[in-house]
């Protein structure tokens, strides 16, 4: 059986960031990362927009608001430190009907609210930015940027084994049991058990899973959401010069299809957001039971139904005709054409939801004894992975040195 002082359970961003954090914050305190995978980030973390996220739409005063515009300025130095392709490009937010109006304006103010540059443009202005896009107002954010998340997540991997700490890949955890004086046992497909000190759950789409393993009982359960990407066709790339997005619904908590030109260049466009039938579900063909019969039997799962249906029908319209997704664009982009959009690599999120239907709008940690447990944390998470890493870090060592 090995040892160590904490045990970090998934190698998405999350994880990988609070290894990092732990191996600065206590030099020399034994850190070794579970990963079910044979690389980091294949889930979440490789699978999202690349957008450094400036933290305009989320609750004054929430963690969220807080870490993510905390964690985009962190990002740009760390990325910066470590030749990480980057760039802080900005974006619009535009409202396309009048009836957006109100909503674009309560953003402007939860922008200054929450610290974060924002300024208001017409119509002529949206067109110096991007000349395809129709708009009838718009705000620019300037503290927008984008990356590539796996390489952020691959030098974080590199820096905490430095450090010293360990990284096991295609571990998947079997069982977790309880020790004596406060320990905790941790069974993996491949290779030796391990004994540690403290556990952390880093586990992305499994984490609710993980929380039960070892005992706990969280009032949340992981429902997993596809989100569907076309990208631009090679001839189309010119109708985007960086991002935009429209504005968002506050009924609901994704925001919408939006037109993001990466650092390769490539124009993304999406996601929508589909039940998937799997938590790692990324074709519409994948279908797990387990997952299914899990989420189905969730008594959240069909509150949520009720509650937003019409959206959600309209989000299933989109996933199953390119025509009407393209219409949806098309609201930002007059000048797209079904042509110019090709299948892109699908995500999942993983979103927790409470019993009586209501979708977690914030990050939520979780957990006693020796257990931290990350119970969500989607977009925009990534960009705010460095401050969530010192969190829970910090989370962990104490239950490490707990009497």
């Amino acid at each position: 059986m090995e040892t160590a002082d904490v045990v970090v359970i998934g190698a998405g961003i999350v994880g990988l960031s609070t290894a990092y954090a732990l191996t600065r914050a206590a030099p020399g305190t034994k850190v070794t990362v579970l990963e079910k995978e044979a690389a980091p980030a294949r889930h979440q973390t490789g699978r999202n927009s690349g957008v450094i996220h400036s933290g305009i739409y989320y609750r004054p005063g929430s963690l969220k608001a807080r870490y993510a515009t905390q964690g985009a300025a962190e990002m740009v130095k760390f990325c910066t430190a470590h030749d990480i392709p980057h760039h802080v490009t900005g974006k619009l937010i535009v409202a396309t009907e009048r009836e957006e109006l109100p909503r674009l304006h309560a953003l402007v103010q939860r922008g200054r609210e929450n610290g974060i540059p924002v300024r208001e443009l017409g119509p002529a202005q949206i067109a110096a930015y991007e000349p395809h896009v129709y708009g009838q107002a718009a705000i620019h954010v300037g503290t927008t940027g984008i990356v590539d998340y796996a390489g952020v997540a691959a030098t974080l991997a590199r820096l905490a084994a430095d450090a010293g700490a360990r990284i096991r890949y295609n571990a998947q955890v079997k069982a977790i049991h309880r020790a004596a004086a406060g320990e905790v046992v941790v069974e993996t497909a491949t290779g030796p058990a391990l004994r540690a000190r403290a556990l952390v759950n880093c586990a992305g789409l499994h984490s609710d899973r993980v929380a039960r393993m070892t005992g706990d009982a969280p009032d949340v359960r992981i429902v997993p959401f596809r989100g569907e990407y076309y990208e631009l066709a090679p001839q189309a790339r010119d109708l985007v010069r960086g991002l935009v997005y429209p504005v968002p619904d506050p009924a609901f908590p994704f925001l919408g299809v939006h037109l993001t030109r990466g650092i390769d260049g490539g124009v993304h466009v999406g996601p929508n957001a589909v039940p998937a039938t799997a938590r790692e579900g990324y074709r519409r063909r994948t279908v797990r039971p387990r997952d299914l019969v899990e989420t189905i039997a969730f008594p959240g799962t069909w509150r949520i139904a009720r509650r937003h249906w019409r959206y959600e029908t309209g989000e299933l319209h989109r996933s199953l005709s390119k025509r009407a997704f393209t219409a949806s664009v098309a609201r930002l982009l007059p000048d797209i054409r079904p042509a110019d959009l090709r299948p892109a690599p699908a995500g999942v999120r993983a979103q927790a939801v409470l019993r009586d239907g209501t979708l977690v709008d914030d990050f939520l940690f979780a957990g006693s004894g020796p257990f931290v447990h990350v119970l969500n944390a989607p977009s925009p998470a990534a960009t705010a992975s460095l401050p969530i890493g010192r969190e829970v870090a910090a989370r962990a060592l104490a239950a490490v040195h707990a009497p």
